[in-house]
């Protein structure tokens, strides 16, 4: 597996390949969820085919308050789990190799960004978009594969790719989940044992609310109500949004996501879950 720290040394490795190379971006602080989407980039590369993990802490996607240097970096053990799941190549730059000191030049997205965990974290899109970018062309990749589990992130950077006309179809995988239906994420690791036994509610409290047929409005009530009652749970926001243009949905005749964000003590959680489209008024 081939461990490249600079932009120059992956150019020289990527001059080399043919055929498919398909792209996995990290933050590192790999899990299973990580790993799930490796062996899928695996699948979609083929014997013939490359697959290219990246493990960067983008500073521009952290906020003032969110401490950019407290977040893990086991890089030791990200390489070994992209080595079992079957990476080709890992990119490990440091943030001074991708950010010029007097860098002046960013991506932003300006529709899709505005709710959701965009509302609640200004410019952190501006900085998903600006390092995906910038990895995109670092790493030419002809597929991409993200996590359902930031379906907003997920849309954005799908809107990024069409806008600008990226060269790269980016494929989505479904949320995995721990067997308690927490989904799998970096950041259960900051978890208190009581916090960690109440977070697997919020996946929980989703489901119930959109078990039936009611309309958006209904199913965002009942959720919010069910998480209101979580021990140790702050809402951040709960919103139904059409599953493409992530603005709010009013009925069910277009495919939608039923998510929200929630604090655990100091940590903040995402999920979301389908609504499906049921072609008849509520």
């Amino acid at each position: 597996m081939k461990v490249a720290k600079t932009v120059a040394s992956f150019r020289v490795w990527r001059k080399c390949l043919s055929g498919r190379v398909v792209f996995v971006p990290t933050m590192g602080a790999l899990h299973r969820g990580h790993a799930e989407l490796i062996r899928s980039a695996r699948a979609v590369a083929g014997r013939t085919g490359s697959v290219v993990v990246s493990l960067f802490v983008n500073p521009a996607q952290f906020g003032p308050k969110e401490d950019f240097a407290a977040y893990p970096r086991p890089w030791r053990k990200d390489l070994a789990v992209c080595r079992a799941a079957g990476t080709d190549a890992v990119f490990l730059p440091a943030a001074e190799e991708m950010y010029f000191p007097d860098r002046s030049t960013t991506v932003g997205e300006s529709l899709l960004s505005d709710s959701l965990c965009g509302r609640s974290r200004p410019g952190h899109f501006c900085g998903v978009c600006t390092v995906v970018a910038k990895l995109f062309h670092v790493v030419q990749p002809t597929h991409a594969v993200f996590g359902e589990k930031d379906w907003q992130q997920l849309a954005i950077i799908r809107r990024m790719v069409r806008d600008l006309n990226f060269p790269v179809e980016v494929f989505g995988h479904p949320t995995v989940r721990e067997p308690d239906g927490l989904a799998a994420s970096s950041r259960n690791a900051c978890l208190s044992p009581a916090e960690r036994a109440a977070a697997p509610l919020l996946y929980a409290a989703l489901q119930q609310a959109a078990s039936s047929n009611a309309s958006p409005p209904v199913i965002v009530a009942r959720a919010k109500k069910s998480l209101g009652k979580i021990p140790l749970a702050r809402v951040d926001y709960v919103e139904a949004v059409d599953a493409e243009s992530l603005r709010p949905l009013k009925n069910r005749q277009a495919s939608g996501r039923l998510a929200a964000a929630v604090f655990f003590g100091r940590t903040r959680l995402i999920d979301n879950i389908p609504l499906p489209a049921t072609h008849a008024r509520i």
